[in-house]
């Protein structure tokens, strides 16, 4: 009776909206199912900062942060490939940032940038940041956010190849690009102003 119970009070948890700062989402193995699926408050975007701290031992390819919208299955996607490479795609283009000092089994902290106006996106590694590089692109209208996995359609077609083994904390998403500054607080453990979508 206590584990129905249980069973039911963790059901009831999972459908309403909840505050997840200071948590950490843990992915302990490989899956083609396992995700984590978080619902903006936009629904439209003319552009896009995120920032994520994630741990793991992952020497192939995975996702990072996917979002997917009914006509582009990588709407938005921060991807870590084998090489010391981290791709960003934006409306399915992709552009390509080294990452040296992707070392297993530590901590690190990932900020993207993406204005529709310029069509410029930047990448942030551990507080320094790259060059800014074009890659174009449209609004982001009705967004699938994911994390755990990469979405090869709206939503789901998920490959065990490329899901998140390790863990993942402080993740924020901005409707705008956050000046360097306050990327900066972020990388440093600071006061940073909290994601305005998701936090």
């Amino acid at each position: 009776m206590a584990f129905l119970l249980l069973l039911v009070m963790l059901t009831a948890c999972a459908a309403i909206p909840q505050d997840l700062s200071g948590k950490m989402f843990t992915f302990p193995e490989e899956t083609n199912t396992a995700n984590v699926r978080l619902k903006t408050s936009t629904q439209d975007f003319r552009a896009v900062t995120v920032c994520l701290r994630s741990i793991t031992d992952l020497s192939r390819d995975h996702n990072l942060f996917s979002v997917a919208t009914p006509s582009a299955q990588n709407a938005f996607l921060i991807f870590k490939t084998a090489s010391s490479v981290i791709d960003f795609f934006v409306s399915n283009k992709q552009v390509q940032f080294g990452a040296e000092d992707y070392k297993l089994n530590m901590w690190h902290s990932i900020c993207s940038t993406w204005d529709s106006k310029t069509g410029l996106v930047q990448l942030w590694f551990d507080g320094k940041s790259s060059i800014r590089k074009f890659a174009g692109g449209s609004n982001i209208t009705t967004p699938s956010v994911i994390l755990g996995q990469e979405q090869d359609s709206f939503g789901g077609g998920f490959d065990v190849k490329q899901s998140f083994v390790g863990m993942m904390s402080d993740v924020h998403m901005w409707d705008y690009t956050l000046n360097p500054y306050e990327i900066q607080k972020y990388a440093e453990h600071l006061n940073y102003t909290p994601g305005n979508v998701l936090n």
